[in-house]
């Protein structure tokens, strides 16, 4: 049986995995890597990398005010891709729903459920997994049973949602897509199991508009992409594989409403990211693994230009590195990099080299306050759960969300 904390932060790790169903979609257009094996990748030699060592620390309290903080049920997360709303998945005190889709107004701090139940709870589905923006939301249901999910969108106006519209559906031979959502539009990721039989085939980019099941294939990879999809204001960017006899994971920024791709990166033969973003200077990915090749980005961490990138100059621009092992998807906030350390969320402001870190609450869980936000934003969203017993004081079990902005 699964643990309601197993379920939370990852029920698919242990079996969840699904195949497309037999919804209809319409290719959109199936982009693909140039099949030319003479690919441009990222070349960075290892002194044009400046690490966080390198950095001067600073208090956070010069650098961000803490704008509001609000307290959820312990056990909830929060994904925020929005200056006004974000989507969390809170906790229920019973086995079945586990949990609820709630979306938090980041202004007030009111926390609206909007989702009370899977719309497939009597088939056996739970709610696995949410994403929301001030226009509507998309959400993950899964049957880890018997390895099937479902893909519901429906619009929002922030307190309510529109009739559920089921997007896709699949079974065992195809991992339960990873989500997005960016304005109007959905996306989630559908990549064929690695240990099924469907292993060799094509992994999709699909997407469709709020509340509707006009589904469209925006891009197909050959075999599995690297990362989850990750959301900004107006666009999603993605790891696919090239077309190319050698493995190389191609960085690619796709415009939210039509479909094009806006930028590209590849990076060298096998170098496979944990996470990808896209921020003020150009793209933003992270490995948590070392490699005994790449010169300059041969080591665990996040990375990113440390100045604006123009027409795809990636290798000939300086970067930098937060060398420590990440844990969530980088974001910018105003003038600052925003980073997910062990335990700390911090900030790097790569003009001066001086970093900041946000304290961490006392009886953090282990991972400690974590990056909610994805994107470009005037805001960060934080969150940790918090079980605190302390000696002579009152006991504090929750989840306390913040939302910090950069001081003027």
């Amino acid at each position: 049986l699964l643990t309601r904390r197993h379920f939370l932060f990852g029920a698919l790790g242990i079996g969840a995995v699904a195949a497309v169903g037999g919804g209809a979609a319409v290719v959109l257009d199936q982009m693909q890597s140039s099949s030319s094996d003479d690919l441009a990748v990222l070349q960075v030699p290892e002194s044009a990398v400046t690490t966080s060592d390198a950095c001067t620390e600073v208090p956070a309290s010069e650098r961000m005010a803490l704008a509001s903080s609000f307290e959820l049920p312990y056990g909830s997360l929060v994904w925020a891709n929005d200056d006004s709303i974000a989507a969390c998945l809170l906790p229920t005190e019973q086995s079945n729903p586990i949990v609820q889709v709630g979306l938090l107004a980041l202004g007030s701090g009111t926390c609206t459920t909007v989702l009370k139940q899977a719309v497939g709870m009597d088939e056996g589905f739970e709610i696995y997994d949410v994403r929301a923006t001030s226009s509507g939301l998309v959400w993950t249901e899964a049957d880890i049973l018997d390895g099937t999910w479902r893909i519901y969108t429906a619009t929002s106006d922030g307190s309510s949602i529109g009739e559920p519209a089921l997007a896709d559906e699949g079974e065992a031979d195809w991992q339960t897509p990873t989500i997005a959502a960016v304005g109007d539009r959905a996306f989630w990721q559908v990549l064929p199991r690695a240990d099924g039989e469907k292993a060799s085939e094509s992994s999709t980019l699909k997407r469709a508009t709020m509340g509707t099941s006009d589904v469209e294939v925006v891009y197909t990879s050959k075999g599995r992409m690297a990362t989850p999809p990750y959301g900004l204001s107006d666009s999603v960017v993605i790891t696919p594989r090239t077309d190319t006899s050698s493995i190389h994971y191609q960085l690619t920024r796709i415009n939210a409403d039509t479909g094009a791709v806006l930028d590209t990166m590849a990076l060298p033969t096998s170098m496979r990211p944990l996470e990808a973003g896209y921020g003020q200077t150009g793209f933003l990915f992270s490995f948590d693994a070392i490699y005994n090749y790449g010169d300059g980005i041969a080591n665990l961490g996040t990375y990113a230009p440390a100045v604006a990138v123009t027409d795809g100059s990636y290798s000939d621009v300086p970067w930098f590195r937060f060398n420590r092992t990440p844990t969530a998807a980088p974001a910018w906030c105003g003038p600052y990099l925003m980073v997910k350390s062990t335990l700390y969320v911090c900030g790097i402001d790569l003009n001066t080299n001086e970093s900041f870190h946000f304290d961490v609450e006392s009886g953090a869980d282990d991972y400690g306050e974590y990056l909610a936000t994805t994107g470009t934003h005037g805001n960060i969203v934080t969150f940790t759960n918090i079980d605190d017993n302390p000696v002579n004081g009152e006991q504090r079990k929750c989840c306390i969300v913040k939302v910090w902005t950069p001081l003027a």
